[in-house]
């Protein structure tokens, strides 16, 4: 009996599914002057482009020029630019052109994942431990 009980535990938690994270992809648009990001929540963009704070997109999605040695790519300045929202898409175009066979990355934070205090407590999450993806695009 026990056996049995066990088994059906295990496949109950064995056939749960992991959330979804959103697929984040960039290309480059308008002449390889501009990056698209698509795949970002909506309600979440729409609600950031009312914020009026300055530099608030280069928090969340910022653009950065890939060093010769990746291993310093952590401590590169940030690409400035302009972002625009046009739907669930957001294009970005630098101040400066991206310089022809030039490698860059936009980080994507990915602030999902912590439901509770108790993922904190527990060790699932740790504060400052935000997780990222670097999407790379070559001009």
């Amino acid at each position: 009996m026990k056996k049995t009980a066990l088994f059906f535990l295990l496949l109950a938690f064995g056939c749960a599914s992991k959330p979804k994270t959103p697929a984040v992809h960039v290309s480059l648009v308008n002449n390889n002057r501009s990056v698209k990001c698509t795949g970002l929540d909506y309600a979440i963009m729409s609600e950031i482009n009312r914020d009026t704070l300055p530099g608030i997109w280069e928090n969340l999605i910022p653009v950065y020029r890939m060093p010769a040695d990746t291993d310093m790519k952590d401590y590169q300045p940030i690409q400035h630019g302009k972002y625009q929202l046009s739907g669930s898409v957001t294009v970005f175009t630098p101040d400066t052109p991206f310089a022809k066979g030039q490698v860059y990355f936009m980080r994507y934070y990915r602030f999902e994942g912590a439901t509770n205090a108790w993922d904190f407590i527990k060790g699932k999450k740790k504060l400052r431990d935000t997780k990222y993806i670097d999407l790379i695009f070559t001009n």
